[in-house]
């Protein structure tokens, strides 16, 4: 290769690194409404939100309605489904996830304490989860078990209504009943000991827009445990796992 035709090369290489897109970017309007009309195909139920530079130079980040996240071309003529990750010293990085833990983060913090079912622990706590949670769910109930001994190690647990079941569904009904009830706490050990409680569905509860917020954050099934890192769990754990989960042992 002669010195002009490699000085060429490198200067446009220059060029293009000016032009790549900072990771976490995010795409201006004009982009961002010609890439919904290229992937927004008719009937294809898909949706764009939001798209934003990935760390791949060329591929940008698209946050579809449903919560899901694919990476697509600036020109919206290509994408892939899939986790992007990244190759360190120290092993792989899922960096997908990791942006996925930042936004279950964000809006969990919009959820007010007083709208969740929580058990703290006597003292100061050390780390808290929220859990998406539905009474009627095996997992769930014995879950709960290990409630008291994460409390023990200083563990706060936070509980947000997930019926499984849908909307209106039975097993909306009783989760909206503990988190109407005077004793939201006791109302709710009470169902998940299978114990009957007045149906008590009053108006404005919460339960519907956490059923709706637990999809946002893709949780397919209960219980589903967030940490205060936004990493999901999905599943049951025993209270040692758990504890070894969040670094506490």
């Amino acid at each position: 290769m002669s010195y002009r035709v490699l000085r060429l090369a490198l200067i446009a290489m220059c060029v293009l690194a000016a032009q790549a897109a900072v990771a976490g970017a995010p795409l201006d309007k004009a982009q961002l409404d010609k890439l919904r009309t290229a992937m927004e195909a008719p009937g294809a139920g898909l949706k764009v939100v939001s798209a934003q530079a990935s760390d791949i130079p060329g591929l940008y980040e698209v946050e579809l309605a449903d919560g899901s996240m694919v990476y697509a071309t600036l020109e919206g003529d290509f994408f892939i489904v899939g986790d992007l990750y990244s190759v360190t010293p120290d092993g792989y990085v899922n960096l997908a996830e990791k942006r996925r833990d930042g936004e279950r983060m964000a809006k969990l913090a919009t959820v007010k304490m007083e709208d969740m079912i929580v058990f703290s622990p006597e003292g100061e706590a050390r780390a808290h989860v929220s859990v998406f949670f539905d009474d009627t769910c095996y997992y769930c109930q014995k879950l709960h078990q290990e409630v008291p001994q994460l409390n023990k190690q200083g563990v706060e647990v936070r509980y947000l209504a997930y019926p499984r079941a849908g909307v209106n569904s039975d097993a909306f009904k009783q989760l909206a009943s503990a988190w109407c009830a005077d004793d939201p706490q006791a109302t709710l050990v009470k169902l998940i000991n299978k114990t009957a409680v007045p149906e008590n569905v009053c108006k404005d509860n919460p339960v519907a827009a956490q059923f709706q917020l637990g999809q946002e954050l893709g949780v397919r099934g209960t219980p589903a445990i967030i940490t205060q890192t936004g990493q999901m769990i999905p599943g049951y754990r025993t209270a040692d796992e758990l504890l070894a989960d969040l670094g506490l042992k």
